[in-house]
């Protein structure tokens, strides 16, 4: 196995042991039933928000372990040594990116089902929504690490998270949600995403290489 496979199962490892991937899937079901009940029973209210309420909630369930990619590895010394073994600092935040989607969206995807019916969601809607998440989680994903690795040995990192996370957040946000209306929004979503995991890396990278100092 290489350095970059192993990489990715020691984070998915600790992920699944810490909770990290129970949490945020669990975050996600208790963000979704609370939508009917805020705006009520109506079926075709609640088929009507549906998609922008499990995009919403996918959101927060992405931030929810952004805090421990980044600042566990860096405050125990764990990527330096990473480094002097010779991983680059956007090697490292690619592998980063890759066991967070891992660790989060196809557990998310399955919970989708259950949202649909809590929100009444109809089987082309919730089709759409399926691939719409498919398409965009990875771009969370990629945001994901680089609002970690900016965030990094800065005092209340948590809450600066999602300060930092969500504005930029926003773009994947309105095309997921809107992905229904057309096939122009899921290609805007693509484009958002691939450029989010394209960039991640080295966006990430920089960033972890600057909080080393």
């Amino acid at each position: 196995m290489s350095v970059f496979a192993s990489l990715i199962a020691r984070d998915l490892r600790r992920a699944w042991t810490s909770g990290g991937l129970t949490l945020p899937i669990a975050f996600f079901l208790l963000a979704v039933i609370l939508f009917p009940f805020a705006v009520g029973p109506d079926r075709d209210i609640l088929t009507r928000i549906a998609t922008g309420a499990v995009w919403t909630a996918a959101l927060l369930a992405a931030l929810l372990p952004v805090e421990r990619l980044i600042v566990p590895d860096m405050e125990s010394g764990v990527i330096d040594q990473l480094v002097v073994r010779g991983l680059t600092d956007p090697t490292i935040a690619a592998a980063k990116m890759v066991a967070h989607w891992l660790g989060f969206a196809p557990a998310l995807l399955i919970a989708t089902l259950a949202a649909a019916a809590l929100l009444g969601m109809e089987a082309a809607q919730l089709r759409t929504t399926l691939i719409a998440l498919a398409i965009g989680t990875p771009g969370l994903a990629a945001l994901g690490v680089i609002t970690a690795a900016l965030v990094a040995g800065l005092r209340g990192a948590g809450a600066l998270a999602g300060l930092v996370m969500l504005p930029f957040a926003l773009p994947l946000l309105i095309f997921g949600a809107g992905a229904g209306e057309g096939a122009g929004a899921i290609k805007l979503l693509a484009a958002t995403s691939l450029l989010l995991v394209a960039g991640a890396p080295f966006v990430a990278g920089s960033a972890m290489r600057m909080a080393r100092g």
